[in-house]
């Protein structure tokens, strides 16, 4: 397991997909009774993805991360003495459509929250963040004069520019202005390091300590490396923000399946009603295919072609 981890490393991949990839693994294991993976193959990944969607009834798209993961184990890490994997049965995607506020609904939605979690919200309708985009923004991200924010290392590991809203410039200036003086006092105490991407802590040893390297949404209280032991702030855990818009949505009397990600659909839908071309749309979301934005233009409300139902000739 540790080679399997660090093989994904090597990779670059993300560190939620590493610790996802590698409990897959693991219950493949534990389901064929802890067989090394060598004397196992295509057979017994059939069995154990046939198990998931007859018994756990899991969707198509966990039964397709899990063979991802089965199949990067068999080809990275065991390499290909395992035998032919092309008969391994992939789910078939069900084609969903997202969950979308109205324009009433999102403003009664963010007029339930308030302080960091409104501003979060606000962030993630106004320029079609995803939650962790937005939670791990850094001070320099932010661009008031240009009035946009870059997103960094976004799905994907892709960097990308979207909108900043004209109306949250000044509420998040004011909030920046706290954050600074939060940093000052950390700083004073002898705390005030952040965590750097990457290897740029070795390579610029006091950036960890300059402002426009700090969270633009940081923890209330300091948390300390387990390894360094050394103090400071993350950014507010995603948890947080999760629990307060479900709250808002629920006090809004709001019946939709709905989360801190149906801000980001809503952003895409808004835009696409007021006539926004879709390539522009494409690139605030940070799409590589804009097959995937198209998704939004069977959501509108008017629908595609503005049809009007025949029942309301009646």
């Amino acid at each position: 397991m540790d080679r399997y981890r660090e093989e994904l490393q090597v990779r670059h991949y993300a560190r939620r997909t590493i610790s996802t990839y590698s409990q897959w693994v693991k219950r493949f294991l534990h389901f064929h009774g802890m067989r090394h993976p060598r004397e196992m193959g295509e057979q017994e990944i059939n069995a154990f993805l046939s198990h998931l969607a007859t018994v756990g009834q899991v969707s198509s798209s966990t039964q397709n991360q899990a063979l991802s993961a089965l199949l990067f184990l068999y080809r990275h890490v065991l390499g290909g003495d395992v035998g032919n994997l092309e008969g391994v049965v992939r789910a078939r995607q069900p084609k969903r459509l997202p969950v979308v506020f109205t324009v009433a609904e999102t403003k009664a939605v963010l007029q339930q929250l308030e302080g960091t979690e409104q501003l979060v919200a606000q962030m993630l309708y106004g320029g079609g963040l995803r939650l962790m985009e937005a939670l791990r923004l850094r001070v320099q991200d932010v661009d008031f004069e240009a009035r946009h924010v870059t997103v960094r290392s976004g799905k994907g590991d892709k960097d990308r520019i979207t909108v900043l809203p004209t109306s949250l410039a000044e509420p998040l200036q004011a909030h920046l202005k706290a954050v600074r003086q939060i940093h000052c006092a950390d700083l004073e105490a002898g705390w005030g390091r952040v965590l750097l991407p990457m290897a740029l802590g070795r390579k610029y040893p006091n950036a960890a300590l300059e402002c426009w390297w700090q969270w633009v949404f940081p923890q209330a209280h300091r948390w300390r490396d387990a390894k360094t032991r050394v103090e400071g702030r993350h950014h507010i855990d995603p948890s947080v923000i999760q629990k307060a818009v479900k709250r808002a949505i629920l006090r809004a009397g709001i019946s939709k399946a709905a989360s801190c990600h149906t801000f980001r659909h809503s952003f895409a839908t808004h835009l696409l009603e007021r006539g926004q071309d879709i390539r522009t749309i494409q690139e605030l979301l940070g799409h590589s295919d804009v097959k995937t934005t198209m998704i939004y233009t069977h959501v509108l409300n008017r629908g595609p072609c503005g049809v009007m139902s025949p029942v309301d000739l009646l």
